[in-house]
Formats: structure tokens, C-alpha cells, sequence
């Protein structure tokens, strides 16, 4: 696995196969190795690229980062890979730093996916998803608050376990303080004033049973940006991409072609 270091901190990433280059950009408390699907099925055709966001993975762990810094990370690496242009597909926070890419740098990226996304937020959408529904999870430890939480995030359950599993076995887990500060890092954004300078043909993809971030959320992101597509899955919740995982790449992949 590479690793690009930027102002002395160590960003790792997986760089595979050839072609049009396809950046993707993991969700909150996760890392690459949760794209183990996408990147077998395009690495064929693709040039497929797939970081460790800072304070995730095998990257360095920080006591502090922003958003911004994801964005300016992901920008640093198309850079240094001298990548002329690129496709981004981003899930979740992931989501959030594709759209920052986007808006920052409008004439690489090509073609934007988004899922399981929102435009603005004042806190991380778990910390939201905890003030949705005091009743059930005041009082509740952090460790019982995200056990408690999958129900509200998740709609098809055991695939959500299966790779949740398998990323657990490929990659390096974030303990509760690395979580808590990887959180903090997506307080009080909002891209909505800055969605007209994303030049990219843009698809959103919203799950129905999303908590997290819900479909109203994905299906406003997609309004904002200039003529973007938006999609709601009908059998999926946060993670469309392993909740319908055929439907999911047969529509990104038609989409980037």
C-alpha cells in the first residue's frame, strides 16, 4: 500500500489497475479497505484510487483535523499522482470531502457520486442522529449509543455484518477517542453557497432507510448542485453500496461511462 506524505503526515492509499482514474473517499471511522467490492469490480477497467483519510486506517492518527484538511489531503494526492482529471465517488463523510474536491478543483473532476450525503451540517450525523431520538439513547454509554444505533442507520442488516467484518480484518480500527476526534472534524460545514462552481456531472444516491443522513438530505444536495441526478434506493439504509451492491455498481458504472 503507498503512502504520500503531506507536511509530515502520512497518508496511505491503494493505487490499481489502469485507465480513466476513479478517487474513492471512505465514510466516518472507516478506511479504503471498505471499498473492497468497488475496487474488484473496477480495477479491470479503471485505474482505481482509494485513500486512508487522515486520522483513519493506516494513515496517521491525529488529535485534531478538520474537513477541511480531508479536502485538502485528497487534492494534495491528485496532485502528486499528477492526475490531469478524475471521477470521484465519495460515501457518507466521504461524501462531504468529494464534494469540497469538487467545488475546489471543478476542472478535474469529471463525473461526482455521492452517497449517503448531505450539503450542511452543524454536528456529525451520528451526534444528530442521537439528538433525533433522545428517548432511546440518553443515558447510554458511547460504545451502547452506536450498538443501539445500527437499527436506525442499516436496512439489510447481515450484509451491513459481513462487511463490516471483512473491512475489520483488512485494515487498522479506530478506538473511541480516534472516533470522537474523527467526528469533531465534520462540526459546522456547508457547501450549499459553493454547489455552483461543481462543474461535474453529478449523481446522488440516497438509501431510503437512511437515519443517518436521510433521503430529504441526499435528494437536497442533488437540487443544489447544477443539473445533478439523485437516486433513492428503496431496499437500503446508509450504505446503499453493500445493502444492493448489484444495483449500486450497475448504476455507477453506467454512469461513468
Amino acid at each position: 500500500m503507498p503512502v504520500f506524505i503531506r507536511n509530515g503526515i502520512e497518508l496511505f492509499y491503494e493505487d490499481i489497475g489502469e485507465g480513466r482514474p476513479l478517487l474513492l473517499l471512505h465514510g466516518l471511522t472507516s478506511n479504503s479497505a471498505m471499498f473492497y467490492h468497488e475496487i474488484e469490480f473496477f480495477k479491470n477497467e479503471r485505474r482505481v484510487i482509494a485513500m486512508d483519510s487522515r486520522g483513519h486506517g493506516n494513515s496517521s492518527r491525529l488529535n485534531q483535523y478538520t474537513l477541511q484538511d480531508h479536502i485538502d489531503d485528497a487534492i494534495a494526492l491528485l496532485s502528486y499522482l499528477e492526475l490531469d482529471t478524475i471521477d470521484v465517488l465519495g460515501v457518507s463523510m466521504g461524501s462531504y470531502i468529494a464534494q469540497g474536491v469538487a467545488v475546489q478543483n471543478s476542472e478535474k473532476v469529471k463525473k461526482l457520486i455521492l452517497v449517503a450525503t448531505k450539503s450542511y451540517g452543524e454536528q456529525s450525523s451520528m451526534a444528530e442522529l442521537f439528538d433525533r431520538y433522545p428517548n432511546k439513547f440518553d443515558g447510554l454509554s458511547m460504545l451502547e449509543k452506536f450498538s443501539t444505533s445500527s437499527s436506525y442507520i442499516y436496512h439489510n442488516q447481515n450484509r451491513i455484518d459481513e462487511w463490516l467484518s471483512k473491512t475489520a480484518q483488512n485494515s487498522r480500527q479506530l478506538n473511541m477517542k480516534e472516533q470522537a476526534i474523527a467526528a469533531d472534524a465534520l462540526k459546522e460545514f456547508d457547501f450549499r453557497q459553493q454547489h455552483l462552481q461543481i462543474a461535474a456531472e453529478t449523481l446522488v444516491i440516497s438509501g431510503k432507510f437512511d437515519g443517518l443522513n436521510p433521503p430529504e438530505k441526499g435528494r437536497e444536495t442533488a437540487v443544489s448542485i447544477p443539473d445533478a441526478t439523485f437516486m433513492e434506493f428503496k431496499r437500503s439504509g446508509h450504505a446503499p453500496n453493500v445493502e444492493q451492491p448489484d444495483l449500486f455498481l450497475g448504476i455507477v458504472e453506467n454512469f461513468l461511462e
